[in-house]
């Protein structure tokens, strides 16, 4: 039984970074919180992954690296570009090694938490191993909804070998863990079912780490000197930041931009992605001056870009995903920030309008976005500022990663 003793925590992540490597970082925020309240914590990740900025120079399958107290073991996969038959290989070496290797793991490791935590669920089946072999507690973690992310973005049929692979380790990690926790709120009686006991369910979502908002990294000079420009013309600021992908919704806040008409609004987006070409191309067509594209800046860079503006444009397609809940780390960073929200997305779980800090437009409603901006431009600044502090005070009560790493280490030690 795990008491309130110290705890060996295995984390098993195929695409964990850190701050020096890139994302992803919720695996590498959690443990360090555990590691600060004295458990010791190993991650195992993949050498590559295409989410991070940079690789780990790796020779040997379970090499190790300490980064910030934190134990990695770096597993050789080979590297792979898209969403093909490469990146699936890496998936399949990944899970073999930690399979055929479980237990060298738990001999070395001993952990007393195995935490099953890759986007895809297949690795449920090593940590269950591991788990077993260690007398461990089973936990397994659900970023993204595999296999009906595939099917219902990707397009591919249920009846596809790679679709019904995962959707095996679904049901699998529903039938066999211990705890299962969702960063999305809404997932439970899927996975009920699909074999979860409903008594497993726990809701976990991302958020903010205080240490980056204490001292952020200054702005580009690019950046500085467009915010600068912008501040003296007196413009009102509405702002994006992030990904440039069709799920953004981003067409709509260009079309936002080319219908309303307030020439002392200006519209900045900040951030890469796939569809910025076509995004900038549609300005264009529209010859529209009271909108800027700024490249993307350092994560640590995120609170000054968002100072920067005066409301911020969160949106989503209206998609059948969004069934099982929205976890957005851009709409806790703006919450953080203190800035009143713009948000487009719908799903069940809506904290712009349960807290307060912003106002709801249906997806699609460009007329709403209008709406709204004009709404926010006419209040005052005591106004605004009260309606962004609502969204700050939620988000340090609720989603600050310490409150979260607490709610995990109290599943640690459930009897």
């Amino acid at each position: 039984m795990i008491g309130e003793k110290i705890l060996n925590i295995l984390l098993i992540n195929h695409y964990a970074g850190s701050l020096d490597y890139g994302m992803e970082f919720r695996p590498f925020y959690f443990a360090r919180e555990w590691v600060k309240m004295g458990h010791k914590v190993d991650i195992i990740a993949a050498d590559y992954s295409h989410l991070r900025r940079k690789n780990p120079v790796v020779t040997n399958d379970f090499q190790i690296e300490i980064i910030d107290g934190i134990t990695y073991h770096w597993v050789k996969t080979g590297s792979y570009k898209g969403n093909g038959f490469d990146r699936a290989k890496t998936m399949a070496k990944f899970v073999s090694k930690l399979y055929l290797n479980a237990n060298k793991i738990s001999g070395s490791i001993n952990p007393d938490v195995v935490i099953a935590s890759s986007t895809y669920p297949l690795d449920t089946f090593p940590a269950k191993k591991i788990a077993n072999l260690s007398n461990a507690k089973l936990i397994h973690e659900i970023h993204d909804m595999w296999p009906s992310t595939l099917i219902e973005i990707g397009g591919m049929a249920k009846s596809h070998p790679f679709v019904k692979l995962m959707q095996y380790g679904e049901n699998a990690f529903c039938r066999h863990s211990d705890i299962v926790v969702s960063l999305l709120p809404c997932a439970k009686d899927y996975l009920v079912e699909h074999g979860m006991d409903p008594k497993s369910f726990r809701y976990i979502p991302n958020g903010i780490v205080l240490d980056d908002w204490k001292a952020p990294k200054d702005l580009p000079e690019e950046h500085m000197q467009l915010f600068d420009k912008l501040k003296k013309e007196g413009k009102f600021i509405v702002g994006y930041f992030g990904g440039h992908a069709v799920s953004n919704a981003l067409d709509l806040f260009i079309e936002a931009a080319n219908n309303i008409d307030d020439n002392s609004i200006h519209f900045v987006l900040v951030g890469d992605g796939v569809e910025k070409t076509n995004l900038i191309e549609l300005a264009n067509k529209y010859q529209l001056s009271n909108v800027s594209f700024l490249p993307p800046v350092a994560k640590l860079s995120i609170p000054n870009v968002i100072d920067k503006f005066d409301c911020v444009y969160i949106g989503g397609k209206k998609h059948s995903l969004y069934r099982f809940g929205a976890a957005l780390n851009k709409l806790y960073d703006t919450m953080m920030a203190g800035k009143p929200i713009i948000y487009g997305v719908d799903a069940p779980n809506n904290d712009v309008k349960d807290f307060g800090c912003g106002i709801s437009v249906s997806p699609g409603d460009v007329d709403g976005i209008m709406k709204a901006i004009t709404e926010m431009k006419q209040m005052d600044t005591n106004e605004l500022h009260s309606m962004g502090m609502k969204g700050k005070n939620a988000v340090l009560e609720k989603y600050e990663y310490t409150v979260l790493a607490n709610k995990f280490d109290a599943i640690f030690k459930e009897k």
